[in-house]
């Protein structure tokens, strides 16, 4: 059982399903959370007929986030929740309610000449949030807040005239911290930013800044991404579900409006039934209605899995574990819910297998140079999988749109980042010779490779005590056709179970197919810069593993040499 810290909330979906915001009761400064809320309320809608308030026309769940941002500061001005992750679907004011939050903090706020800032990842939301708090400016009946602010509309600035405090508006890039001390800032769409190599250095710089201000405050408010989450959007979303589960501590508020992942993958996909749409959208009713929502779900839905893919995400916040298109490899959809319960492991599959065949691919230095190992259950005679990566240094260079997602591989240890020429091919052959010291290679077919290329590996292995007989070049293009739609049954019907790294999920999204007469190719020519080079081991291992091999057992040979089949 978790250990329940002050901001984990293991009731989070039942409160979800009452109703009730998703976060946990807190202490707040209840004097200073009713400023802040009351103010906020005053606030009125720039673009909606009438220009209504947020008290006349918002919801409570908006103001009950306003509180926990403005209540949970101490009369000593030290803030004890330094930081808000707020994640919610599209069309559910989040641009709106973001432009109030910080019209409101500069609203309340004391410090003389403080610094605000809204961050969004591109110009056009900068444009749409700045045009929002200045609608809010203008809309004020009274004109009092046309007097206490100064517009600076060429810089995306709002001066508070009786204590010289200001709010920028700035897009996204990695001086957008430069000289700022902030006494609170909001970033918007954080799911975009897990694409830019930069975002993780630019957040360090953002919490740094925040470190001499007791008060400063960090809002990250997002939808889910539209391909599987990576990045700084991956670490801050799982830091807040680690934090709401209760499984860690931290100064970070979790405020998800999310199914359970548990539902996401469900047999019968009970989040797609239109009777739970409701539980993560707390404006429905408001700025959403439940028919549009059905009907852009039903739209969407007949268009194809890429076109129904990206909608979940934005108005469902279903996490995409692989991004769909229209021309992807069909393994795809299985892929997920074929990752091993068991972690699979080098040594768990020379535990519970009773043979082992392997599958290299790729290996230039601006390539990554791919490892599966393929077994056989003992008991089950399920086929398991197990996937390497390794990467020079060059390819980060050449492949600078990848390189985020190669660090946070790197991280969980499935792809490693190479500090030598040649430590891919020496760590490759490490495991390869534990593999055949354990006697589980076979005889004959043993190590598939992609025959161009492998000069290296080749000679590598054979210094490792494998035979000539057991390295094998497997063919690739057209005639792995086979072993790709072989490789896609055994997916969907249970028999074939992998490791279930994030590496896989985003290797296997990538690959696209071409149908050449009645050939399916999977080429890297296809895939383009996205890399499935551990996915094309894969189907060499697979392919081998495919000829019923039988262990050979412990046993050394001398002969040497590559072997075409």
């Amino acid at each position: 059982m978790s250990q329940q810290f002050p901001l984990a909330c293991p009731d989070w979906f039942d409160r979800l399903k009452a109703g009730k915001v998703p976060f946990a009761d807190i202490d707040l400064n209840l004097e200073k959370a009713d400023f802040g809320i009351k103010i906020y309320n005053r606030l009125r809608l720039p673009d909606v007929p009438g220009q209504p308030s947020f008290g006349d026309v918002g919801g409570k769940w908006g103001r009950d986030i306003v509180g926990a941002i403005f209540g949970t500061l101490d009369d000593e001005m030290k803030r004890w929740v330094r930081e808000f992750l707020i994640l919610i679907p599209k069309k559910n004011s989040k641009t709106t309610n973001s432009a109030g939050i910080m019209l409101t903090a500069l609203l309340v706020n004391k410090r003389p000449r403080a610094e605000f800032l809204l961050i969004a990842p591109s110009h056009e939301i900068a444009d749409t949030g700045f045009s929002q708090i200045v609608g809010m400016i203008e809309a004020d009946p009274e004109g009092w807040l046309a007097k206490r602010f100064q517009v600076r509309d060429h810089k995306k600035q709002i001066v508070d005239r009786s204590n010289k405090a200001w709010l920028k508006i700035k897009t996204f890039d990695n001086k957008v911290m430069t000289g700022v001390k902030p006494a609170g800032i909001l970033v918007d769409e954080i799911h975009e930013l897990g694409k830019y190599s930069y975002a993780t250095k630019v957040f360090e710089q953002i919490r740094g800044g925040m470190e001499s201000n007791d008060e400063a405050f960090l809002i990250m408010i997002t939808t889910q991404s539209d391909e599987p989450p990576t990045g700084v959007f991956k670490t801050e979303l799982e830091y807040a579900r680690d934090i709401r589960d209760g499984n860690i501590d931290g100064d970070l508020l979790p405020i998800l409006y999310e199914f359970p992942l548990e539902m996401q993958k469900a047999k019968g996909e009970p989040w797609k039934n239109p009777k739970n749409f409701h539980l993560v959208h707390p404006n429905l009713g408001l700025s959403r209605s439940l028919d549009r929502l059905i009907s852009g779900f039903e739209k969407a839905k007949a268009k194809g899995i890429e076109e129904f893919s990206i909608w979940a995400s934005q108005h469902l916040n279903i996490q995409i574990g692989i991004a769909m298109h229209k021309d992807q490899w069909a393994g795809v959809k299985h892929w997920n819910p074929a990752a091993d319960p068991v972690k699979i492991t080098v040594d768990s599959l020379i535990e519970r297998c009773e043979v082992i065949t392997a599958g290299i691919d790729g290996g230039g230095l601006d390539d990554m140079l791919g490892l599966c190992l393929t077994g056989r259950d003992k008991n089950t005679k399920d086929w398991l999988q197990f996937y390497r990566g390794w990467i020079q240094p060059d390819a980060l260079e050449a492949r600078k749109s990848n390189e985020e997602k190669y660090r946070q591989f790197h991280d969980e240890g499935d792809l490693i980042i190479c500090e030598e020429s040649q430590q891919d091919i020496h760590e490759l052959a490490d495991i390869l010779e534990q593999v055949n010291e354990a006697g589980l290679f076979p005889e004959k077919y043993a190590v598939g490779l992609d025959p161009v290329g492998v000069a290296a590996i080749n000679s590598e292995l054979l210094s490792r005590e494998l035979t000539a007989e057991q390295l094998v070049a497997v063919p690739q293009g057209y005639r792995l056709s086979g072993i790709i739609k072989g490789m896609e049954r055994r997916l969907k019907d249970g028999r074939l179970w992998h490791d279930g790294s994030n590496m896989m999920i985003w290797v296997a999204s990538n690959a696209k197919t071409e149908l050449r007469g009645s050939a399916l190719m999977i080429t890297k020519q296809v895939s383009g810069v996205a890399k499935i080079d551990p996915l094309i081991a894969g189907f060499n291992s697979f392919s081998l593993m495919s000829l019923e091999p039988q262990a050979l057992g412990p046993s050394v040979y001398d002969q040497r040499g590559l072997m075409m089949v």
